[in-house]
């Protein structure tokens, strides 16, 4: 009897241990931590997260990120396209922007995979982006008539700005209720591409991305659209350095003006953010 009594507490000393063991919550293992940054910069990247706990106010708090989106979504993003300008859009405008968008949008979510697969746990390797939704002051800007897209007429910012329905917006609905968008939750945006007329510079946030319509579309063709991929990364968390630059580094993307590409070291840095945050979804 003592013998039986003495396997069963070694029995349950082992799955007691289990569940205190790294890597376990709440009886659920999780992927092991995959932190390999070259060694150069591993000075530099403390650098930036110490900055990042030091300065923003809700980091561990905030449930919008781009990351909370597309796992969200499990897998994808819904963009909207506020088209703040009177230019004309041609259907075959608006099937280069949204196929601009998606090659613009995938550098982001390339910079998560080795060889093919998800950096640390990352379950996304590929991350499908949709276009739901057009808005636009005046219905005869836009110069198709199929249904492929929504389309919101009318539909006004504080600042007289169009957008789309804000009852089908996730930064208005981050419950995930849309209930009340006329499409459903399959028509939601998580994003909203705001081109405005004449705007310069860029702004980015859990909200989207905004820069001048004139800029984006006229950069169409080029291999990366910068402004655009230097907002992309606002939406993910990462920080503006225009005050500061980390050891070692003097020009990345996100050092706005310094370099017009995804740079190792913003690799580095959109890595170092999930490694932060992936233990939310369990992982």
């Amino acid at each position: 009897m003592r013998r039986h009594l003495a396997r069963l507490l070694t029995v349950l000393a082992v799955l007691a241990a289990a569940l205190v063991t790294p890597g376990m919550a709440g009886g659920k293992a999780q992927a092991a931590d995959e932190w390999n940054p070259p060694a150069r910069l591993v000075q530099p990247l403390n650098e930036v997260w110490n900055h990042v706990e030091s300065t923003y106010g809700n980091l561990y708090g905030f449930r919008n990120y781009g990351w909370d989106q597309v796992m969200a979504n499990r897998g994808s993003v819904n963009y909207c396209v506020r088209w703040e300008s009177d230019a004309p859009v041609s259907t075959a405008l608006r099937d280069r922007i949204h196929a601009a968008l998606k090659k613009q949008f995938g550098k982001w979510m390339t910079a998560m995979t080795d060889n093919g697969k998800g950096h640390n746990a990352w379950p996304y390797p590929n991350v499908s982006v949709n276009i739901v939704g057009w808005a636009v002051k005046n219905r005869s800007t836009l110069q198709w008539t199929d249904n492929s897209v929504d389309v919101y007429t009318g539909v006004l910012d504080s600042g007289g700005a169009p957008q789309c329905a804000p009852d089908c917006g996730r930064f208005f609905h981050q419950d995930g209720d849309y209930s009340k968008c006329p499409g459903g939750a399959a028509r939601h945006y998580d994003q909203s591409l705001w081109l405005t007329k004449g705007f310069g510079g860029g702004a980015g946030g859990d909200w989207g991305q905004r820069m001048g319509q004139e800029y984006f579309t006229g950069a169409l063709n080029q291999e990366d659209i910068h402004i655009y991929l230097h907002e992309v990364g606002h939406t993910f968390g990462l920080d503006d350095f225009y005050d500061w630059s980390p050891t070692g580094q003097c020009c990345f993307l996100m050092k706005a003006g310094s370099a017009t590409r995804i740079t190792e070291f913003d690799q580095w840095m959109l890595r170092d953010f999930w490694r932060h945050l992936k233990s939310r979804y369990g992982l």
